[in-house]
């Protein structure tokens, strides 16, 4: 039987307190896509100044002729920022399931404070010098932001009722694209702020500049530390308190803090807990349990970040094609042209994506919303791979630009979104962020991966400056396929969770996830009610 105050989570109305927690824990995935997406233009930024002769700033060695970062340094440091995260998905997401998901948020979120301030502050202003030190604060910054993920899915899984609770968990992740949006603003007025107090004349780029792309990188910081006390005054999850900690009476208290439901209707006659797994983490009676539901979350969280992170090959080229990076330009204009770009794709392509998942998630369930963003991103990727060489390499256009952006729209309408979400449901309260942890840090493997095939396709250019077209040709048909082997991983191995209550999903036995297989197919009412009745007379045949 249930315990009244888990119950009561899962029939909860939506609360003022729901949205509040969507911003709090919002915000540390705000930060994450604003230090992720205001790279590009601050790439540009250092390319003017510490690539170029004639710039102010000290900058060693033999200069690049296109007064541009090289791409293995571009390369670094978005792999670095990914290994900082690998690590604090892994630590963070173990912590919060033994220590308590509340203790750890208020730490991840100082790390991505100070790390965001501290990249701006990068030391000393020589080439050598300023790369290593951003590097090494955004290795930091990483970590921060890693750990944030598992208790950000996890905090909002666990207050969410269970029949909006994967609109509530998308509407946390979507706010990775008002941190799209806002990189590009906070970029586009600094920018312009700078160039208008400064001599910029024939394409030179001032020794000021090395003040604006610290700024951009510092203004990050802003929003994440703005919730600082809120999240501070969040209380525990009930279900952790609950489920974990085995306090029950506690649990009912905390809930009565935040949600508007009465205290006879969550406090227990006989207050006599659940009893939690006795297996340990990643025993073989886990894999038993739970192996199937780890290996589907890691491996389609894996195979989406390869994609969703060479996502770079296309940006080579339409920067290319819609941001001419002459000479006669000065750094503050080509980082304008580069946000302003991210700025229009995030407005008509990502944002709709994440929102139009927040829409029907609920709807249509977390399996066929993947399947069908696997789908559509394999379909965009042979559009643009197969006749790439013939075609694309000398047409980039409006026909290339529009299926850019449905990439984009498919990657947060689909595999981007849910694998975010999922994990976050079908493990027991004990393992939950440990095992969101493990899936999100495999993907984030999957995205150096990504970011590594970004270096290979980019070598061998043209005269022009363009990527060979057989590489660029060999990559994007890869990068299908490797779509596709994520929508037979879902359709094959990944289990609904739409409508169930986390409960359920805990108490799930082994035997009866084979039942499951078909779920996932089908979505039918009729299969999760004949899981439910199976694993009731496993688990009563034996007691």
């Amino acid at each position: 039987m249930a315990l009244k105050v888990l119950s009561a989570l899962d029939a909860a109305k939506i609360q003022l307190y729901h949205f509040k927690a969507i911003i709090v824990a919002g915000m540390g995935l705000f930060t994450d896509a604003y230090d992720l997406f205001c790279i590009p233009p601050i790439i540009k930024l250092i390319g003017r100044i510490y690539y170029d002769q004639t710039s102010g700033v000290r900058s060693e060695g033999i200069q690049d002729k296109n007064k541009t970062t090289p791409t293995v340094v571009v390369s670094a440091l978005v792999a670095i920022a990914l290994l900082g995260t690998v690590i604090g998905q892994l630590v963070f997401g173990r912590l919060g399931d033994r220590i308590g998901r509340r203790r750890m948020y208020g730490l991840s979120l100082t790390i991505m404070v100070l790390s965001s301030i501290a990249c701006g502050f990068s030391i000393c202003r020589t080439r050598n010098c300023v790369l290593v030190s951003l590097g090494f604060f955004r290795f930091l910054l990483g970590v921060g932001i890693g750990g944030d993920y598992p208790l950000s899915a996890t905090i909002m899984s666990e207050f969410a009722n269970k029949k909006t609770r994967g609109a509530f968990i998308a509407a946390v992740f979507s706010m990775q694209g008002f941190g799209i949006l806002a990189s590009s603003i906070v970029t586009i007025v600094v920018c312009k702020i700078f160039e208008a107090a400064s001599d910029v004349s024939h394409g030179h780029t001032p020794e000021e500049a090395d003040i604006a792309w610290r700024l951009i990188l510092m203004v990050g910081a802003i929003p994440a530390a703005m919730t600082y006390y809120w999240r501070m005054m969040m209380p525990e999850t009930a279900r952790y308190t609950a489920l974990v900690e085995q306090n029950v009476l506690q649990a009912a208290i905390d809930m009565k803090k935040v949600l508007d439901v009465p205290m006879s209707q969550i406090a227990e006659d006989s207050p006599l807990p659940s009893n939690p797994p006795s297996y340990p983490l990643l025993s073989k009676r886990f894999f038993r349990r739970h192996g199937r539901d780890l290996f589907s979350c890691a491996a389609s969280w894996f195979l989406v970040d390869v994609v969703f992170y060479s996502s770079n090959l296309f940006q080579s080229q339409i920067y290319h094609r819609f941001v001419k990076d002459g000479n006669g330009l000065n750094g503050y204009e080509l980082a304008f042209k580069v946000a302003r770009f991210q700025a229009i794709l995030a407005i008509c392509s990502t944002i709709p994506g994440y929102w139009v998942t927040v829409n029907f998630i609920d709807r249509i369930g977390r399996v066929k919303i993947q399947m069908i963003g696997f789908f559509f991103m394999a379909m965009v990727y042979f559009a643009i791979g197969i006749p790439y060489k013939y075609y694309w390499s000398e047409n980039i256009g409006v026909g290339f630009m529009a299926l850019y952006a449905l990439s984009f729209f498919f990657s947060n309408f689909g595999p981007n979104t849910t694998t975010f979400i999922v994990p976050a449901e079908l493990f027991p309260a004990g393992f939950r962020s440990t095992c969101h942890g493990i899936s999100g840090a495999v993907g984030k493997v999957g995205a150096i991966i990504g970011t590594v095939g970004f270096l290979w396709a980019s070598q061998n250019q043209n005269s022009d400056g363009k990527p060979s077209p057989l590489r660029m040709t060999v990559a994007l048909v890869f990068l299908g396929a490797v779509c596709l082997v994520g929508l037979a991983v879902t359709y094959f191995f990944t289990r609904e969770t739409m409508g169930r209550s986390l409960e359920d999903n805990e108490n799930e036995d082994e035997s009866s996830g084979e039942q499951y297989i078909l779920g996932g197919l089908t979505g039918t009412a009729s299969l999760r009610r004949h899981s439910s009745f199976s694993s009731l007379n496993n688990e009563t045949t034996v007691a």
